[in-house]
């Protein structure tokens, strides 16, 4: 079957959409990238997201109609994938969307007298389906919050299908906005995973960049302003000392806890707008980084197995400086190889898009797709609600 996966991460930098051939069920599911394309929002439709997942106050008017066009924007990021690549759309079988998250709450808070967690993705699956034709998956968090689970994280459900290994420990982590990792003992079965958030991954790099370029750029290439600044450990020691580095998982995060309310309090006040403070500042977020995945691996995953590798996907591995300060903040603690996504089969830039894809083909086939042991949920569920394209 092939299957397109559409995938916008907190990043709000761009669509996503990985076309994956997908066989067989259960955990013998294999799947095969065929094609992957990027297609970056306009600066003013990102800000405009930024705005609204930032928590501003906006007419509910203002966030439906977002809502209808970034369905409209994953549809056309979908057929531009399927032209590029050389693929007839009517080939195109199933359609997974992520959506793009402009809240998430994972742990239950008090609401109107009742403990209440929640999560809310745009973009419009309706609107996916009806202008590709294409039958479309979406929503695919519910499912696991309303079973007890954090909705988050659910790429370690596709992580353990795809790169477990008998005689290996494994972790597999993904540096997006937000940082996250699904340790796998070797030869462990799905209820052996550690999964979960390690805190920010690229979201206050991207954010301080565009500080120190007067908006010029989205993100700091290759880390190249960081590598100018000098890191505060003073300022990294307070961070670390934080509730969410030392919370047990199971555990999620987002712009609620790393977000612009955080750059405000913790950066922009510390180091101030001078160039050299801005790169002060990309140094030490940069460096908060490499060291909550680093304490996260060594508190939370060591104890319990060891691991030999660590396989490392999404946008942070283009950024040298921060992959030397994660090489060398896991080398303090323990003989484990980094590993490039690519030289294991999966294109890093492609591995979420690509992991969408396949929940929502077990969503298709019935079958769950959560892992209660990364997600806290009480029980597998089958994830997602199914939009039927008109054809």
């Amino acid at each position: 079957m092939l299957v397109a996966g559409i995938m916008s991460g907190t990043s709000a930098d761009a669509i996503d959409v990985a076309l994956v051939e997908i066989t067989g069920r259960g955990w013998r599911t294999r799947q095969c990238l065929v094609a992957f394309h990027s297609l970056k929002y306009s600066p003013a439709i990102r800000r405009k997201i930024l705005l609204i997942a930032g928590g501003k106050a906006v007419p509910a008017g203002e966030i439906s109609q977002l809502n209808f066009f970034v369905g409209e924007l994953f549809a056309k990021a979908c057929i531009l994938a399927c032209q590029r690549a050389g693929v007839p759309l009517r080939r195109l079988q199933l359609i997974g969307s992520h959506g793009q998250t402009i809240y998430h709450q994972g742990r239950a808070t008090p609401f109107c007298g009742m403990p209440v967690r929640s999560t809310f993705q745009i973009g419009e699956p309706a609107v996916i389906a009806a202008r590709t034709g294409v039958t479309t998956v979406a929503d695919l968090r519910p499912a696991d919050m309303a079973a007890g689970g954090q909705g988050a994280p659910l790429v370690p459900f596709f992580d353990y299908l795809t790169y477990r290994h008998p005689h290996q420990g494994r972790i597999v982590l993904n540096i997006g906005g937000i940082a996250n990792l699904t340790a796998i003992p070797a030869g462990g079965g799905p209820d052996d995973v550690i999964a979960f958030d390690t805190g920010p991954g690229n979201m206050l790099i991207d954010a301080l960049a565009a500080d120190a370029t007067g908006g010029r750029r989205l993100f700091d290439s290759g880390g190249k302003l960081a590598s100018r600044g000098k890191v505060s450990q003073r300022l990294m020691a307070r961070l670390m000392r934080q509730r969410y580095f030392r919370r047990m998982p199971p555990k999620s995060a987002g712009r609620e806890q790393f977000g612009d309310w955080y750059l405000k309090r913790y950066f922009r006040r510390e180091f101030g707008s001078s160039q050299r403070g801005l790169r002060d500042a990309l140094a030490t977020a940069t460096a908060l980084t490499g060291e909550s995945i680093a304490r996260s691996v060594a508190d939370f995953v060591l104890p319990s197995f060891p691991v030999q590798e660590c396989i490392v996907t999404g946008g942070g591995v283009r950024n040298r400086f921060l992959m030397a300060q994660l090489r060398e903040r896991l080398r303090s603690r323990a003989a484990i190889r980094i590993i490039a996504a690519e030289s294991t089969g999966v294109q890093a830039q492609a591995k979420e898009a690509i992991a969408f894809a396949v929940l929502a083909y077990y969503t298709y086939q019935r079958e769950t797709a959560n892992l209660p042991s990364a997600t806290g949920a009480s029980h597998p569920t089958i994830l997602g609600k199914v939009v039927y394209a008109g054809r």
